[in-house]
């Protein structure tokens, strides 16, 4: 067990010192709406120009038709717009950035989901004096089947793509990096804390020690209460960074129940009951606990089984207990399974080609592998 999974512990807590995890920046959309503002402003403290105006622009262009890209530069940059009328509540875009020919209206959330805000108002204050507007979701994560009520029209921008490029440009900068040493810090920090994700290590390491979890038979952990007892005995296992890894796995199960919850109820469900003539999903619930709970139900109406996505410690479960289980799993992929006919245990289990860390980068719309699945496992003898 040690053996599997030391690789995935092999990054000390130490040297993953980063100021915005210390101070728990970031937990507020406003605190970075202040530093992206910050970097967008030419004339800012930063010395960079206009790159990450730039940089930003070019990415929003690349969802618009070659005759209407806009300018990459000169644009002033205003955080806390109200693009309301004067009739209505107050409407808060994070962050706009216009000139005489353009404007850009950027709502700043974790995902890409327009949480209450007005597309078509943030639309409609761009265009004010005839300017042609475009509306940005800047967020972390992309959830496509979050975006409704016109939001499904914004520029999707995240985090790692932007600070991806901003990195790049600031390698190749070197004498801007010896001019500049506490601003080169800071969007270091910066950079780092969100292309590898507000944790001690990235998405991926995540994901990996998860795999290592159900593979050495560690994954039943998982499944122990109370939590921190189960995390403080397996870390006298494996030293203190265990618990960190640990803690860090479940913060990344949950998530990526979440946000496959979040697409089976807004986009799968309608992708399956457009494909079948009968036992259409009528609900979709996670309530599970214990081994169970990395799961999603597709409840249908009887005699038609349910259908379960499973993953991590549930598929680790499902798998040992399923009649023909996969010979050789891969644990960082989502598993589907079909309830048997007396409507209690599982009786086929599939793995997909959707990995954790696809489900965590958010699914596309037209991405109908999980559908595909869904359906060939429903028409098993």
């Amino acid at each position: 067990m040690v053996t599997a999974l030391v690789p995935t512990l092999s990054r000390s807590l130490a040297e993953q010192f980063n100021v915005f995890r210390v101070m728990h920046h970031g937990t507020h959309e406003k605190q970075l709406s202040n530093v992206f503002a910050w970097l967008l402003t030419p004339g800012a403290t930063h010395e960079l120009g206009d790159a990450f105006q730039r940089l930003f622009l070019e990415h929003v262009n690349q969802f618009l038709d070659e005759t209407a890209q806009l300018p990459t530069t000169g644009y002033r940059v205003i955080q806390e717009v109200n693009t309301s009328v004067a009739e209505e509540g107050a409407d808060i875009a994070d962050i706009v950035l216009t000139n005489d020919r353009a404007s850009v209206v950027v709502e700043n959330y974790e995902v890409s989901d327009g949480h209450g805000h007005g597309y078509h108002r943030y639309l409609a204050h761009g265009a004010l004096g005839g300017r042609q507007s475009v509306v940005v979701l800047l967020c972390v994560r992309r959830e496509s089947q979050l975006q409704r009520g016109g939001w499904e029209n914004a520029a999707v921008l995240t985090y790692a793509q932007l600070l991806e490029n901003l990195h790049a440009h600031i390698a190749g900068d070197q004498a801007w990096q010896r001019a500049h040493p506490r601003q080169n810090f800071f969007i270091s920090e910066f950079v780092q804390h969100f292309t590898e994700g507000p944790t001690a290590v990235s998405t991926g390491d995540q994901i990996a020690f998860i795999k290592a979890m159900c593979e050495t038979g560690e994954s039943v952990r998982y499944g122990h209460r109370p939590q921190d007892a189960a995390g403080q005995e397996f870390a006298s296992l494996v030293a203190q960074h265990a618990q960190r890894q640990f803690e860090d796995g479940r913060r990344t199960l949950a998530t990526v129940k979440r946000t496959l919850r979040s697409y089976a109820e807004h986009t799968l469900t309608g992708q399956v009951n457009e494909a079948v003539a009968a036992g259409h999903i009528t609900t979709v619930s996670t309530n599970f606990r214990g081994l169970w709970e990395w799961a999603v139900a597709l409840e249908r109406p009887v005699p038609h089984p349910r259908i379960h996505f499973e993953f991590g410690p549930t598929a680790v479960a499902e798998n040992a207990v399923v009649a023909e289980p996969i010979a050789d799993p891969d644990y960082s992929k989502i598993f589907v399974s079909r309830q048997g006919p007396d409507l209690g245990a599982i009786d086929k289990i599939l793995q997909t080609d959707v990995g954790l860390d696809d489900v965590l980068a958010g699914l596309s719309p037209d991405d109908v592998r999980l559908r595909d699945d869904l359906l060939a496992i429903t028409r098993l003898p």
